[in-house]
């Protein structure tokens, strides 16, 4: 009986093929009608290369959520993976050059999903997927920071024993992702009181003077020994050159690597005073992802897939990146989490966004070995 991989190695046309048919399924987050097509195209990739339905978790305003369950083993391993895109209808082409597929959302992270489909396809055709059950749990609105998904993912992978996260692979060395800081966003209203320039300033209380004192603050509580970066992304204010501007607007980007840090950084941004007399600032926003942090069952699973993959040939490096991944929300409840799984190539959120055709198959061996663990030296 053949492989995982050589299974995958002789279908690698086909995955190759579904790649390009969810990718140009066009995905934007905010587009809830292209999403929601995207997702009836996945669900049609699903039940033809795995025979089962999506349980849909209906949307008022985002993309509908899609939950595919194959196989009754006791070894349940949730796959997590969403299919929106940052890209609009129409901004990037699909194209195949130099052996990389190019294409909105292709590395970001519709190629680590096809290759999830194909891994699970290949243990069942392989008659390697009896001891195990798998929880395909595959949002619509990850890159908005899954604002409505986040409670779904956690019920959902509620029961798993891990979390294999089809992400792609860090850049330009293909490792698995080990630790991913944690993310918060806030919002800081700055309002002052509006006077003539010229002829009475006196009268007024400039919002964007009160601005600059609010982002010294803010980048003062900078981190980089432990992590931690206050990043002021968008500032806004004032309305005429003449005029003392009595409004202004900060965006405001936090990453950590700990709960810690989270903790008192947001006590921090939250405690922002006006330093001008009769300026009033208000912060809303706060943490929206905790960080993946590198815990016992985190590490343990990493160990676990390294001697997995060593049946591939492989020798498998983790590494701690600065991005998010709906994988933090699993790892902070405390189920072992490994992330990174999916495609190799460049350029996520870039316009020469691709992935590297070669490794398709691998990557969805990679996944596979990982799923079947200690299990896949008896096979």
């Amino acid at each position: 009986m053949a492989t995982p991989y050589e299974y995958l190695q002789q279908h690698a046309p086909l995955i190759l093929s579904d790649i390009k048919r969810l990718v140009q399924a066009q995905s934007p987050s905010l587009n809830k009608e292209a999403t929601d097509l995207c997702g009836e195209v996945l669900q049609s990739l699903v039940h033809e290369r795995l025979g089962v339905a999506a349980q849909v978790c209906q949307q008022p305003i985002l993309g509908n959520h899609l939950l595919f369950c194959i196989g009754e083993g006791p070894q349940v391993t949730s796959i997590l993976g969403h299919f929106d895109t940052v890209w609009e209808i129409d901004e990037i082409p699909l194209r195949e050059e130099d052996g990389k597929l190019y294409g909105p959302g292709v590395l970001d992270m519709k190629a680590g999903l096809i290759q999830s489909i194909w891994a699970v396809r290949a243990l069942i055709q392989t008659g390697r997927l009896a001891q195990h059950s798998i929880r395909m749990i595959c949002p619509s609105d990850e890159e908005l920071g899954s604002p409505s998904s986040r409670q779904w993912i956690e019920q959902q992978a509620r029961g798993s024993s891990r979390v294999l996260v089809a992400e792609p692979a860090v850049a330009h060395s293909n490792e698995a992702k080990i630790a991913r800081k944690g993310s918060g966003r806030f919002e800081v209203r700055i309002t002052g009181r509006a006077a003539h320039a010229g002829n009475n300033p006196e009268e007024g209380i400039s919002a964007v003077q009160e601005m600059a004192h609010q982002i010294l603050y803010l980048h003062a509580l900078n981190a980089p020994d432990v992590g931690t970066t206050v990043n002021v992304g968008v500032a806004k204010g004032g309305s005429k050159i003449n005029v003392v501007a009595d409004e202004a607007t900060l965006g405001v980007d936090l990453r950590v690597t700990n709960m810690a840090e989270a903790v008192r950084v947001e006590a921090a941004i939250k405690a922002c005073r006006p330093q001008l007399a009769g300026a009033k600032v208000v912060v809303t926003g706060g943490m929206s992802r905790p960080p993946m942090e590198q815990t016992l069952q985190n590490l343990a699973l990493f160990q676990q897939a390294q001697k997995a993959v060593k049946r591939l040939g492989l020798h498998l490096e983790g590494k701690a990146v600065g991005g998010g991944s709906d994988g933090n929300f699993t790892s902070a409840l405390g189920i072992a989490t490994l992330d990174g799984l999916g495609a190799t190539g460049l350029g996520i959120h870039a316009r020469h966004e691709h992935i590297i055709i070669a490794d398709i198959a691998m990557r969805a061996a990679l996944m596979a070995e990982i799923i079947l663990g200690d299990a896949g030296n008896s096979a």
